[in-house]
């Protein structure tokens, strides 16, 4: 016979986690008694929403289902939004919340909430286990459901007596879920729809989103791509899912994405769209959308389809499952008829690209955030793993890194949650030790999980913070200068702390530049530090703006330059 805590373990055991992101509280104490006695590695953050984005990192960066735990009541309820986060980024999480006793529940005992009514519309499944029996039964299809289909968080509720009650363990061998059956294989007179339409068409592209990172489709995309010699487009989550080096990636659409990009969405006759959601910020006025293209879409998600933008040809299965399927009938199309058209259409991208590349004006006087991207690309050879904050840091570190590998950019798409990258950086590096990690940041996002500065120190987490210290909320204040006449209402964020001072409370090495020269000396010295995170103050050009830009409401060709 064993406890509900000792069996928890046990599952956890089974399904091979290394290592959970967790806080106690009363209600998990017993867990946390049976944890002491097992290999499995815990990380205690100073706050559960730090917890959450680093268990959310470490799955980003590892491909593993991340584990994240709280108690019950306030515990729980500051997982929110990192489970909103997970959710909108199709990450796979598994999230254990303490509970109230059974009895109590519903009687407003102390601590008790509703997790799983709050988490209900921002969860792929719950589980609140009333009995012991259920509890192995539900883990195993927890975390079957988080890594399978689309990715996605699933809570499980623990009241405080079935983690004492006694049973015997078993876990079952297989999962059978009445009604959930991800679909992997795309249909083949799908595919062959999509290959007729696009032997026909004289300006393609491929359209990538984050679904080919999580599926690893890139070596897949990559085959596909250059057989027929066609310009492939990312969103902002699918980056890295694509070499950005490679001769046939254009950049990446939407509101801060490059010219090429947005041009060629707008004139294309046939779109392939691969694991993308088509969101607002990718798309613009929808009307404005890509007006003259035929669209083909495939996703594992069936509820993507036709959401956002009407679908032409939709396919639904795994993006390299489908690539795989799509590469064995390229033999039965003619694709010489249209190549020199496809050749054509190519060289017009990137004559574009050449007008108007990402740039920015250069100074020998006053740091620019830019340039410290382009500085951390140089100094880490383009293999780091980039985490970001939100808002303009995140769009300089999409714009001027280039990522090779499916797992190198970590970012807040969906949610935009301010507060992330930090916390999701430590996540990364605990699970990719081998990595340089870097967390891009912004100083009004650092601040929102800033005291995981100590998670960091304490576990020797050797991650990299550079803060484009512009002591603003950057990208309000550029929309508030563009829009609002400069009427920067409560975006200033004049009083801070000493960044520096601030690290060395907390034990973790600082440094400051404000001149364009120091950059990348400190980014060096900061490299040479590996058993301590690294926090490295940049003071840059308060008023530099995020170009190009679409405005909102505006289409995607119709472009805010900038000087």
């Amino acid at each position: 016979m064993m406890t509900g805590a000792e069996i928890l373990v046990e599952c956890l055991k089974k399904e091979n986690v290394d290592v959970i992101f967790g806080y106690p509280g009363g209600v998990l104490l017993g867990i946390y008694d049976t944890l002491f006695d097992t290999d499995i590695r815990h990380i205690l953050p100073r706050h559960e929403q730090g917890g959450i984005h680093a268990a959310d990192g470490y799955a980003r960066a590892t491909g593993k289902v991340g584990v994240c735990m709280a108690t019950s009541g306030p515990g729980a309820t500051n997982l929110v939004t990192g489970i909103t986060n997970a959710y909108l980024d199709s990450v796979p999480l598994v999230v254990f919340t303490g509970q109230v006793p059974t009895s109590l529940i519903g009687g407003d005992a102390f601590q008790e909430a509703d997790i799983i009514g709050i988490t209900r519309p921002i969860v792929k499944h719950s589980y609140l286990i009333k009995d012991i029996k259920e509890l192995a039964p539900s883990i195993k299809e927890a975390f079957h459901i988080a890594r399978t289909g689309r990715p996605g968080p699933v809570v499980i509720d623990l009241p405080k007596d079935v983690v004492a009650a006694k049973t015997k363990f078993k876990y079952p061998e297989k999962v059978e879920l009445l009604g959930y059956n991800p679909n992997y294989e795309g249909h083949p007179m799908q595919i062959k729809k999509l290959l007729k339409a696009l032997e026909s068409a004289k300006k393609p592209v491929v359209y990538m989103g984050g679904g080919v990172r999580i599926s690893g489709a890139t070596k897949e995309l990559v085959e596909f791509v250059e057989k027929i010699n066609l310009p492939v487009i990312s969103s902002f989550m699918g980056l890295g899912g694509f070499p950005g080096d490679h001769p046939n990636f254009i950049g990446w659409l939407g509101m801060h994405g490059n010219y090429a990009s947005n041009m060629a969405m707008t004139e294309t006759d046939f779109i392939i769209a691969i694991g993308t959601r088509f969101s607002d910020r990718s798309t613009g006025r929808l009307d404005g959308f890509a007006p003259n293209a035929k669209i083909a879409h495939i996703d594992i998600d069936p509820a993507s389809i036709s959401k956002n933008v009407v679908i032409d040809i939709p396919i639904v299965g795994d993006c390299k499952v489908v690539l795989d399927q799509m590469s064995k009938y390229l033999g039965d199309y003619n694709w010489d008829r249209r190549a020199k058209e496809r050749e054509s259409w190519l060289k017009q991208i990137k004559a574009w690209d050449s007008e108007h590349p990402f740039s920015y004006k250069r100074s020998n006087r006053v740091i620019k955030p830019q340039f410290v991207v382009e500085k951390i690309y140089e100094v880490t050879k383009g293999d780091a793993i980039i985490c970001t904050e939100v808002g303009q840091n995140q769009m300089w570190a999409g714009q001027f890194y280039k990522f090779k590998d499916h797992r190198q950019f970590i970012s807040s798409g969906g949610l935009g949650t301010m507060g992330f990258g930090f916390p999701a950086a430590i996540g990364a590096k605990i699970g990719r030790p081998e990595k340089e990690v870097f967390d891009i940041a912004g100083d009004g996002s650092f601040l929102m999980n800033v005291q995981e500065i100590c998670t960091a120190v304490q576990y020797r987490v050797g991650v990299k913070v550079a803060i484009l210290n512009n002591k603003f909320l950057g990208m309000i204040r550029q929309w508030q200068s563009l829009f609002y006449n400069n009427r920067y209402s409560y975006s200033c964020l004049e009083c801070q702390p000493d960044f520096l001072k601030l690290a060395e409370s907390y034990g973790c090495p600082a440094f400051r530049a404000e001149k364009p020269e120091d950059v990348e000396p400190i980014l060096r010295e900061a490299m040479k530090i590996k058993d301590l995170p690294v926090l490295m103050d940049f003071v840059v050009d308060r008023e530099e703006n995020v170009f190009p830009m679409v405005p909102a409401g505006a289409a995607l060709n119709e472009m805010i330059l900038g000087d």
